[in-house]
Protein backbone atom coordinates (compact mmCIF):
# COMPACT_ATOMS: atom_id res chain seq x y z
CA UNK A 1 0.00 0.00 0.00
CA UNK A 2 1.42 3.39 -1.02
CA UNK A 3 1.35 6.23 1.49
CA UNK A 4 1.55 9.91 0.57
CA UNK A 5 4.70 11.57 1.92
CA UNK A 6 4.32 13.45 5.19
CA UNK A 7 4.07 17.24 5.25
CA UNK A 8 7.59 17.45 6.70
CA UNK A 9 8.92 15.29 3.87
CA UNK A 10 7.12 17.39 1.25
CA UNK A 11 8.53 20.60 2.73
CA UNK A 12 12.03 19.12 2.69
CA UNK A 13 11.66 17.98 -0.93
CA UNK A 14 10.35 21.38 -2.04
CA UNK A 15 13.11 23.21 -0.16
CA UNK A 16 15.72 20.99 -1.82
CA UNK A 17 14.18 21.61 -5.24
CA UNK A 18 14.18 25.38 -4.62
CA UNK A 19 17.82 25.22 -3.46
CA UNK A 20 18.87 23.43 -6.67
CA UNK A 21 16.99 25.85 -8.88
CA UNK A 22 14.34 23.36 -10.04
CA UNK A 23 11.40 25.05 -8.33
CA UNK A 24 10.64 28.72 -7.77
CA UNK A 25 8.39 30.28 -5.14
CA UNK A 26 5.57 32.54 -6.28
CA UNK A 27 3.72 34.71 -3.73
CA UNK A 28 3.90 34.41 0.05
CA UNK A 29 1.87 33.26 3.04
CA UNK A 30 -1.31 31.30 2.30
CA UNK A 31 -1.08 32.37 -1.38
CA UNK A 32 2.34 30.74 -1.82
CA UNK A 33 2.65 28.66 -4.99
CA UNK A 34 5.50 26.63 -6.41
CA UNK A 35 6.32 26.04 -10.06
CA UNK A 36 9.12 24.54 -12.10
CA UNK A 37 11.80 27.00 -13.17
CA UNK A 38 12.63 27.44 -16.86
CA UNK A 39 15.92 25.65 -16.13
CA UNK A 40 14.07 22.59 -14.81
CA UNK A 41 11.52 22.56 -17.63
CA UNK A 42 14.29 22.43 -20.24
CA UNK A 43 16.93 20.26 -18.57
CA UNK A 44 15.40 18.04 -15.86
CA UNK A 45 15.55 14.29 -16.55
CA UNK A 46 12.24 12.77 -17.64
CA UNK A 47 11.58 9.05 -17.94
CA UNK A 48 11.25 8.31 -21.66
CA UNK A 49 9.81 4.83 -21.14
CA UNK A 50 7.01 6.13 -18.92
CA UNK A 51 6.39 9.06 -21.24
CA UNK A 52 6.10 6.96 -24.40
CA UNK A 53 3.99 4.28 -22.69
CA UNK A 54 1.16 6.68 -23.46
CA UNK A 55 -0.19 6.68 -26.99
CA UNK A 56 0.31 9.69 -29.21
CA UNK A 57 -3.18 11.07 -28.50
CA UNK A 58 -2.96 10.53 -24.72
CA UNK A 59 0.18 12.59 -24.12
CA UNK A 60 -0.24 16.12 -22.77
CA UNK A 61 1.96 18.15 -25.08
CA UNK A 62 2.63 21.59 -26.48
CA UNK A 63 1.08 20.99 -29.91
CA UNK A 64 2.23 24.18 -31.62
CA UNK A 65 5.53 25.98 -31.99
CA UNK A 66 6.58 27.70 -28.75
CA UNK A 67 7.33 31.30 -29.75
CA UNK A 68 8.94 32.02 -26.36
CA UNK A 69 11.40 29.13 -26.49
CA UNK A 70 14.18 30.61 -28.64
CA UNK A 71 14.03 34.25 -27.55
CA UNK A 72 12.87 34.08 -23.91
CA UNK A 73 13.58 30.62 -22.49
CA UNK A 74 16.78 29.17 -23.97
CA UNK A 75 18.89 32.33 -23.49
CA UNK A 76 18.26 32.06 -19.72
CA UNK A 77 19.00 28.33 -19.38
CA UNK A 78 22.34 26.63 -18.67
CA UNK A 79 22.15 23.68 -21.05
CA UNK A 80 25.01 21.71 -19.47
CA UNK A 81 25.81 21.20 -15.80
CA UNK A 82 29.37 21.82 -14.57
CA UNK A 83 29.94 18.06 -14.32
CA UNK A 84 28.77 17.52 -17.90
CA UNK A 85 30.99 20.31 -19.21
CA UNK A 86 33.96 18.90 -17.27
CA UNK A 87 33.50 15.53 -19.00
CA UNK A 88 33.09 17.11 -22.43
CA UNK A 89 36.03 19.49 -22.03
CA UNK A 90 38.26 16.68 -20.74
CA UNK A 91 37.41 14.63 -23.86
CA UNK A 92 38.01 17.66 -26.10
CA UNK A 93 41.43 18.19 -24.50
CA UNK A 94 42.25 14.56 -25.24
CA UNK A 95 41.18 15.12 -28.85
CA UNK A 96 43.43 18.19 -29.04
CA UNK A 97 46.44 16.22 -27.78
CA UNK A 98 45.85 13.48 -30.37
CA UNK A 99 45.36 16.03 -33.13
CA UNK A 100 48.66 17.75 -32.33
CA UNK A 101 50.47 14.49 -33.10
CA UNK A 102 48.75 13.84 -36.44
CA UNK A 103 49.72 14.86 -39.93
CA UNK A 104 47.17 16.44 -42.27
CA UNK A 105 46.97 13.15 -44.19
CA UNK A 106 46.33 11.14 -41.03
CA UNK A 107 43.62 13.58 -39.95
CA UNK A 108 41.91 13.33 -43.34
CA UNK A 109 42.01 9.53 -43.19
CA UNK A 110 40.38 9.48 -39.75
CA UNK A 111 37.84 12.06 -40.81
CA UNK A 112 36.94 9.89 -43.80
CA UNK A 113 36.32 6.97 -41.42
CA UNK A 114 34.10 9.11 -39.21
CA UNK A 115 32.38 10.54 -42.29
CA UNK A 116 31.41 7.08 -43.52
CA UNK A 117 29.94 6.24 -40.11
CA UNK A 118 28.09 9.56 -39.93
CA UNK A 119 26.72 9.28 -43.49
CA UNK A 120 25.48 5.77 -42.74
CA UNK A 121 23.89 6.53 -39.36
CA UNK A 122 22.41 9.88 -40.38
CA UNK A 123 20.81 8.21 -43.40
CA UNK A 124 19.69 5.16 -41.39
CA UNK A 125 17.83 7.44 -38.97
CA UNK A 126 15.91 8.66 -42.04
CA UNK A 127 15.02 5.12 -43.14
CA UNK A 128 17.92 4.36 -45.50
CA UNK A 129 18.54 0.59 -45.68
CA UNK A 130 22.23 0.56 -46.70
CA UNK A 131 24.42 -1.32 -44.22
CA UNK A 132 27.62 0.24 -42.91
CA UNK A 133 29.76 -1.98 -45.17
CA UNK A 134 27.60 -1.17 -48.19
CA UNK A 135 27.92 2.52 -47.35
CA UNK A 136 31.72 2.23 -47.14
CA UNK A 137 31.85 0.55 -50.56
CA UNK A 138 29.59 3.19 -52.07
CA UNK A 139 31.48 6.18 -50.67
CA UNK A 140 34.95 4.78 -51.37
CA UNK A 141 34.40 2.93 -54.63
CA UNK A 142 31.12 4.44 -55.93
CA UNK A 143 29.71 0.90 -56.01
CA UNK A 144 25.98 0.76 -55.31
CA UNK A 145 24.39 -2.10 -53.37
CA UNK A 146 21.99 -4.47 -55.14
CA UNK A 147 18.33 -4.26 -54.23
CA UNK A 148 18.60 -0.66 -53.02
CA UNK A 149 17.03 2.42 -54.59
CA UNK A 150 18.96 5.11 -56.42
CA UNK A 151 17.65 7.64 -53.88
CA UNK A 152 19.31 5.76 -51.01
CA UNK A 153 22.68 5.91 -52.76
CA UNK A 154 22.22 9.61 -53.60
CA UNK A 155 21.36 10.41 -49.96
CA UNK A 156 24.62 8.82 -48.79
CA UNK A 157 26.74 10.43 -51.52
CA UNK A 158 25.23 13.82 -50.66
CA UNK A 159 26.34 13.39 -47.04
CA UNK A 160 29.88 12.76 -48.25
CA UNK A 161 29.78 15.86 -50.45
CA UNK A 162 28.58 18.04 -47.56
CA UNK A 163 31.19 16.64 -45.18
CA UNK A 164 34.00 17.04 -47.73
CA UNK A 165 32.90 20.65 -48.26
CA UNK A 166 33.04 21.37 -44.52
CA UNK A 167 36.45 19.73 -44.25
CA UNK A 168 37.75 21.88 -47.13
CA UNK A 169 36.09 25.03 -45.70
CA UNK A 170 36.49 24.49 -41.93
CA UNK A 171 35.50 28.07 -41.03
CA UNK A 172 32.28 27.94 -43.04
CA UNK A 173 29.99 27.59 -39.99
CA UNK A 174 32.10 29.53 -37.48
CA UNK A 175 29.41 32.20 -37.64
CA UNK A 176 26.10 30.62 -38.57
CA UNK A 177 23.72 32.22 -41.08
CA UNK A 178 20.39 31.24 -42.63
CA UNK A 179 21.98 31.32 -46.09
CA UNK A 180 24.68 28.83 -45.06
CA UNK A 181 22.13 26.49 -43.48
CA UNK A 182 20.19 26.62 -46.76
CA UNK A 183 23.39 25.83 -48.68
CA UNK A 184 24.10 22.74 -46.54
CA UNK A 185 20.48 21.64 -47.01
CA UNK A 186 20.82 22.07 -50.79
CA UNK A 187 23.90 19.81 -50.82
CA UNK A 188 22.18 17.13 -48.74
CA UNK A 189 19.01 17.04 -50.87
CA UNK A 190 20.53 17.40 -54.35
CA UNK A 191 18.81 15.10 -56.89
CA UNK A 192 16.35 13.88 -54.24
CA UNK A 193 13.27 15.73 -55.47
CA UNK A 194 13.18 17.90 -52.33
CA UNK A 195 12.19 21.56 -52.52
CA UNK A 196 14.98 23.99 -51.77
CA UNK A 197 14.67 27.10 -49.62
CA UNK A 198 12.33 27.74 -46.69
CA UNK A 199 9.09 25.78 -47.01
CA UNK A 200 5.79 27.58 -47.56
CA UNK A 201 3.37 24.78 -46.71
CA UNK A 202 2.51 22.55 -43.76
CA UNK A 203 4.47 19.45 -42.82
CA UNK A 204 3.47 16.74 -40.38
CA UNK A 205 5.88 14.74 -38.21
CA UNK A 206 5.32 11.01 -37.80
CA UNK A 207 4.81 9.93 -34.19
CA UNK A 208 3.74 13.24 -32.70
CA UNK A 209 0.88 15.74 -32.67
CA UNK A 210 3.38 18.62 -32.54
CA UNK A 211 2.75 20.85 -35.55
CA UNK A 212 5.64 23.03 -36.77
CA UNK A 213 5.05 26.52 -38.10
CA UNK A 214 3.44 26.62 -41.55
CA UNK A 215 3.92 30.30 -42.41
CA UNK A 216 7.02 30.93 -44.53
CA UNK A 217 7.74 34.31 -42.94
CA UNK A 218 7.38 32.98 -39.38
CA UNK A 219 9.61 30.01 -40.25
CA UNK A 220 12.32 32.30 -41.59
CA UNK A 221 12.03 34.55 -38.53
CA UNK A 222 12.30 31.54 -36.19
CA UNK A 223 15.36 30.35 -38.10
CA UNK A 224 16.94 33.81 -37.86
CA UNK A 225 16.22 33.86 -34.12
CA UNK A 226 17.81 30.41 -33.73
CA UNK A 227 20.89 31.52 -35.68
CA UNK A 228 21.22 34.61 -33.46
CA UNK A 229 20.87 32.52 -30.29
CA UNK A 230 23.51 30.02 -31.47
CA UNK A 231 25.93 32.78 -32.50
CA UNK A 232 25.42 34.56 -29.16
CA UNK A 233 26.30 31.47 -27.11
CA UNK A 234 29.95 31.39 -26.07
CA UNK A 235 30.15 27.65 -25.41
CA UNK A 236 30.86 25.52 -28.48
CA UNK A 237 28.93 22.57 -27.03
CA UNK A 238 25.94 24.87 -26.50
CA UNK A 239 26.14 26.00 -30.13
CA UNK A 240 26.37 22.46 -31.51
CA UNK A 241 23.57 21.06 -29.33
CA UNK A 242 21.22 23.95 -30.11
CA UNK A 243 21.84 23.58 -33.84
CA UNK A 244 20.93 19.89 -33.57
CA UNK A 245 17.63 20.40 -31.78
CA UNK A 246 16.42 23.76 -33.10
CA UNK A 247 16.82 23.02 -36.81
CA UNK A 248 14.80 19.87 -36.24
CA UNK A 249 12.23 21.71 -34.08
CA UNK A 250 11.65 24.53 -36.57
CA UNK A 251 11.56 22.14 -39.56
CA UNK A 252 12.45 24.94 -42.00
CA UNK A 253 12.47 22.65 -45.05
CA UNK A 254 9.95 20.22 -46.52
CA UNK A 255 12.45 17.37 -45.98
CA UNK A 256 16.04 16.84 -44.85
CA UNK A 257 15.79 18.88 -41.65
CA UNK A 258 17.42 16.41 -39.24
CA UNK A 259 20.15 15.57 -41.77
CA UNK A 260 20.88 19.27 -42.14
CA UNK A 261 20.90 19.68 -38.34
CA UNK A 262 23.47 16.89 -37.90
CA UNK A 263 25.81 18.29 -40.57
CA UNK A 264 25.46 21.90 -39.37
CA UNK A 265 26.13 20.82 -35.77
CA UNK A 266 29.27 18.99 -36.89
CA UNK A 267 30.27 21.96 -39.02
CA UNK A 268 30.17 24.13 -35.91
CA UNK A 269 32.30 21.67 -33.95
CA UNK A 270 34.86 21.52 -36.77
CA UNK A 271 34.91 25.32 -37.18
CA UNK A 272 36.01 25.67 -33.54
CA UNK A 273 38.54 22.84 -33.68
CA UNK A 274 36.34 20.39 -31.77
CA UNK A 275 35.89 16.68 -32.41
CA UNK A 276 33.01 15.94 -34.81
CA UNK A 277 30.35 13.34 -33.95
CA UNK A 278 29.33 10.30 -36.03
CA UNK A 279 26.30 9.19 -33.95
CA UNK A 280 27.38 5.65 -34.91
CA UNK A 281 26.23 3.86 -31.77
CA UNK A 282 22.98 5.76 -31.17
CA UNK A 283 19.78 3.75 -31.57
CA UNK A 284 17.54 5.32 -34.22
CA UNK A 285 14.43 4.90 -32.05
CA UNK A 286 16.16 6.47 -29.02
CA UNK A 287 17.22 9.40 -31.22
CA UNK A 288 13.66 9.92 -32.45
CA UNK A 289 12.18 9.64 -28.93
CA UNK A 290 14.64 12.20 -27.58
CA UNK A 291 13.75 14.52 -30.47
CA UNK A 292 10.02 14.05 -29.87
CA UNK A 293 10.52 14.91 -26.19
CA UNK A 294 11.99 18.23 -27.28
CA UNK A 295 9.16 18.84 -29.77
CA UNK A 296 6.42 18.04 -27.28
CA UNK A 297 7.83 19.26 -23.94
CA UNK A 298 10.75 21.50 -24.98
CA UNK A 299 12.85 19.27 -22.72
CA UNK A 300 16.42 18.69 -23.91
CA UNK A 301 17.66 16.20 -21.30
CA UNK A 302 17.34 12.99 -23.34
CA UNK A 303 18.83 14.52 -26.45
CA UNK A 304 21.66 16.11 -24.46
CA UNK A 305 22.49 12.67 -23.04
CA UNK A 306 22.81 11.31 -26.59
CA UNK A 307 24.99 14.27 -27.60
CA UNK A 308 27.36 13.76 -24.65
CA UNK A 309 27.59 9.99 -25.15
CA UNK A 310 28.29 10.38 -28.85
CA UNK A 311 30.92 13.08 -28.36
CA UNK A 312 32.78 10.92 -25.83
CA UNK A 313 32.46 7.93 -28.19
CA UNK A 314 33.88 9.95 -31.12
CA UNK A 315 36.94 11.07 -29.15
CA UNK A 316 37.64 7.51 -28.04
CA UNK A 317 37.00 5.93 -31.46
CA UNK A 318 38.46 8.30 -34.04
CA UNK A 319 41.60 10.40 -34.38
Amino acid sequence: MNHAPSLATMKRLIADAVKHGHVEVVGSGPATRYRLTLQAQVTMDLNLDTYFDKDIDERQIQESFNFRLINDVLPKVELFSKEELDRLNSAQNQFGRHLAQMSEGEYRKEFERLGIDLSWKSSQIEGNTYSLLETERLLKEKQTASGKTKEEAVMLLNHKEALDFILDEPDYLHALSVARIEEIHAMLTRELNVERNIRHRRVGITGTNYKPLDNEFQIREALQDAVRLINDKTGVFDKALLALVLLSYIQPFTDGNKRTARIVSNGILIAYGYCPISFRTVDSIDYKKAMLMFYEQNNIAAFKRIFIEQFLFAVETYF
